[in-house]
């Protein structure tokens, strides 16, 4: 079992087996948000700002910037976002960008060590994101999915991981620095409304009390295995 330790100029975060379960705000993100997007795109940062400062107000030790726009000048939109950001907030942040110039312009730019979003088992992702991830010294979120795509056999997810793990170890990147996240399906809450007689349907949080006790994010629901739906 390992620690991952991320950073911000003044803040650390430790994500592991034995920390607390870490919650990473995913609001600044422009996919599916019109709005949003049209406004990073002009230079409008004023959205980006509010739900940086109302997402870390809400308890996310982490925040998510991407500046995924079409047509649109990302490594300069991310680098302005995140030095916003981190202007505004003290928490560290994931870049998440799957153009290498954006993601490259955002590492150059953070203070602190950073996490990024994400890299997968394809040998040419892997060639062109991990020598960044060295090079600037952050970590790496590592999805099990490679050129076949996302297995339904766990052995083979594992393989993947296994993979990337060994992969960024080539170029001098720590295995405590790889922070494995393997595709499932996501499971939901059952528990029912009441008043509406519709079930609370949110994601859970994660395993934050035991192995099969998952506490909805949104009713706070506590509930075990048997209980979760698909």
């Amino acid at each position: 079992m390992t620690t991952t330790i991320l950073s911000s100029a003044t803040r650390e975060v430790k994500i592991g087996f034995d920390e607390p379960f870490v919650v990473i705000g995913e609001r600044i993100n422009p996919t599916g948000r019109k709005i949003l997007a049209e406004e990073m795109k002009s230079g409008d940062y004023s959205r980006v700002e509010s739900d940086a400062i109302a997402q870390v107000s809400a308890g996310a030790q982490m925040l998510d910037v991407n500046a995924g726009i079409p047509l649109a000048d990302e490594p300069k939109i991310l680098g302005e976002a995140i030095k916003l950001v981190q202007a505004i907030t003290d928490v560290p942040i994931s870049i998440d960008s799957s153009i290498i110039e954006a993601l490259e312009v955002g590492l150059s730019v953070y203070q602190g060590k950073a996490l990024v979003n994400s890299v997968t088992g394809e040998d040419e992702v892997l060639e062109r994101v991990l020598p960044l991830v060295k090079k600037y010294g952050a970590a790496v979120v590592a999805i099990s999915n490679d050129e076949t795509g996302i297995s339904e056999d766990p052995n083979e997810r594992f393989a993947v991981a296994k993979k990337i793990v060994e992969r960024a170890a080539d170029y001098g990147i720590h295995y405590s620095d790889v922070v494995v996240d393997p595709p499932r399906n996501a499971h939901r809450c059952y528990k029912y409304c009441w008043s509406t007689g519709d079930a609370c349907g949110s994601t859970f949080a994660g395993r934050i009390k035991s192995e099969y006790n998952l506490r909805c994010i949104k009713c706070k629901f506590w509930v075990t295995k048997s209980q979760w739906y698909q």
